[in-house]
């Protein structure tokens, strides 16, 4: 079944067509929409929409069944090279997560994934959680690297799941961003949402989900400065959309506004932003454990090059 959505057509969108009306209220594309209307799933004051060109007039009832979301792929058990073991036990595996990994399969991801690595190199893993991601207690982006902890054990899932939703996981990240934060250490508090323009972007939307990141400066240098980062939340791209609202864009990171001439220079083909520093009780031993994940290359190379720049 579908999900079916009604409402009042808003006097912003009088005379508009229907397709770019569903695709502006619903963040459908414009292809998406013409196929709702062509299956009839669309009704205007009661009478299926004929044509995707009608026009629509304000105050009139809309009703639109959208089509369920496309089912995550499976899984691939397949090694991705690169990816370092940090730390493994019968309860969990801390991995490096290297670039361009994934941390499960997702609709219209076609890369690998940190999942189908450790099934790929015969790691055990909680079968918890729904099929695509079972194991999975936390994500990285793919582009952003380091570390990342699985579960294998079924208790292990449950009680790693708990910590991150009641925040007792102490989640660092080093980030370098363009110019200087002011003041040099502080909070960003603002709630986060999908860019309203879609494009897999996410912003700083009113009503949008309470995010909090705070950051520390470690060295600042002419261009750059490099920033230690707690995160009280754990929202998509949450580091990436707060610096950016801030100013102070990731390095690299040009769907958020970076300078495209600075990353070039540095050699960056995605944004400075590292999982340096993982730290939880440990659910099997109730002891605290932390882990460390060195730089990767493209990082600490963009980094020296800032440094010499100073």
């Amino acid at each position: 079944m579908g999900d079916v959505r009604s409402l009042h057509v808003p006097d912003g969108l009088e005379g508009e067509r229907v397709d770019s009306a569903l695709s502006r209220l619903f963040g459908l594309s414009r292809g998406s929409a013409a196929d709702i209307i062509a299956a009839g799933d669309v009704l205007l004051d009661g009478a299926a929409v004929a044509t995707k060109s009608e026009r629509l007039h304000a105050g009139a009832w809309l009703e639109v069944t959208l089509p369920p979301p496309p089912a995550p792929p499976a899984p691939v058990a397949e090694p991705v090279p690169g990816m370092a073991v940090l730390y493994e036990d019968d309860d969990i595996v801390v991995v490096n997560k290297p670039i361009g990994v994934a941390a499960h399969p997702t609709t219209g991801w076609t890369g690998p994934t940190v999942l189908g690595g450790l099934l790929g190199a015969g790691h055990t893993i909680a079968t918890s959680g729904a099929s695509e991601r079972q194991g999975i207690v936390h994500r990285l982006d793919a582009n952003t690297t380091g570390a990342m902890v699985v579960a294998k054990s079924e208790a292990a899932y449950s009680r790693l799941k708990r910590a991150f939703k009641e925040r007792r996981v102490d989640k660092r990240y080093q980030a370098l961003v363009q110019g200087h934060p002011d003041p040099f250490r502080g909070t960003v508090d603002a709630p986060i949402d999908r860019h309203p323009s879609g494009g897999g972007r996410f912003a700083v939307v009113a009503g949008g989900r309470p995010s909090v990141t705070h950051y520390d400066t470690v060295e600042a240098f002419r261009a750059a400065t490099l920033l230690d980062i707690d995160l009280e939340t754990g929202r998509t791209h949450q580091i990436r959309v707060h610096m950016a609202a801030i100013r102070h864009p990731c390095v690299g990171d040009l769907l958020y506004g970076a300078d495209p001439t600075l990353s070039a220079r540095l050699g960056l083909r995605r944004q400075w932003l590292h999982a340096a520093r993982l730290g939880f009780e440990h659910p099997g031993s109730g002891e605290y454990v932390e882990f460390e994940s060195p730089y990767p290359d493209d990082l600490a190379e963009a980094l020296e090059i800032v440094q010499a720049e100073s």
